[in-house]
């Protein structure tokens, strides 16, 4: 099936060297504005995913990011927030690359190409129909993540896709697509620009509203959070005096005993 390659397609600018800086940067934000916009139109796609995921996600079941260079980058920062900002465990959401830890930093020539690497991966994790595997590529043609995808559904799990190119091959594999057209990128084919910030987004959406969904979130506060440096271990005990009606000292100390916000809330409030 054919499908037009909307990140490869020309910028809506020209002559770009030509350009001052002020015109750079105010036509790139220009773009970005575009940005938002083209994540607005598939929330019901993410809706999609998060609430299929939240049922696995309860009965045990973990989340897998696979992608290739920014795209797999992009899925490695938003599994590594997850314990920090909500008290999981970090084989609760994974973030795997085309290349391993070494892609993080520096490419790996053709990693992207082999469609069986990504399996192998998975299964280094003992994936199993609990789980949930999200492919992220602004193509849609990854070879890494399309043959993980494929192979996925093969043992009956969950897939969902994250790409810029609507009608891709990725977009066809994945049980639930979630295809966001921001347009061209300002420098052609620079889909860190764009098509990367839109993935963020997406992320973001989808590991945050997991995560209030299984009961990691009070209110509108990270009560799970490690309280991994002053400024967290400050952050909790502000939780605690607005939560609890409590001076600073008094939340401080209560902080200390329990190690956590959720638990020291849970022991104030019994």
């Amino acid at each position: 099936m054919s499908y037009i390659k909307i990140t490869e397609t020309p910028s809506n600018y020209d002559n770009l060297e030509r350009m001052d800086t002020s015109s750079i940067l105010l036509k790139m934000n220009n773009e970005d504005k575009k940005v938002a916009d083209g994540v607005a139109a598939v929330i019901p796609q993410i809706t999609n995913l998060v609430d299929a995921l939240a049922v696995r996600f309860i009965s045990g079941g973990r989340l897998f990011y696979i992608g290739a260079g920014t795209s797999g980058r992009l899925g490695i920062l938003d599994a590594s927030e997850i314990p920090p900002t909500y008290g999981l465990p970090h084989e609760r959401v994974v973030g795997l690359i085309a290349g391993g830890d070494t892609a993080i930093r520096k490419s790996v020539e053709h990693a992207e190409d082999d469609a069986e690497q990504a399996w192998k991966d998975l299964l280094n994790h003992d994936i199993n129909v609990n789980d949930v595997v999200v492919g992220i590529a602004a193509s849609g043609t990854t070879p890494y993540v399309i043959g993980g995808l494929n192979d996925a559904k093969k043992k009956g799990i969950l897939t969902g896709g994250i790409t810029n190119n609507p009608g891709s091959p990725l977009a066809l594999v994945a049980d639930i697509p979630i295809e966001v057209n921001v347009g061209p990128e300002f420098v052609t084919g620079s889909t860190r620009m764009k098509s990367g910030t839109s993935q963020k987004l997406v992320l973001n959406m989808i590991s945050t509203a997991l995560m209030i969904k299984i009961g990691r979130v009070k209110g509108n506060k990270m009560v799970n959070m490690q309280l991994s440096n002053d400024k967290l271990v400050d952050r909790g005990t502000r939780y605690l005096v607005e939560g609890l009606g409590i001076s600073y000292e008094e939340a401080s100390e209560l902080l200390k005993e329990y190690g956590s916000v959720k638990k020291a809330l849970d022991a104030a409030r019994k």
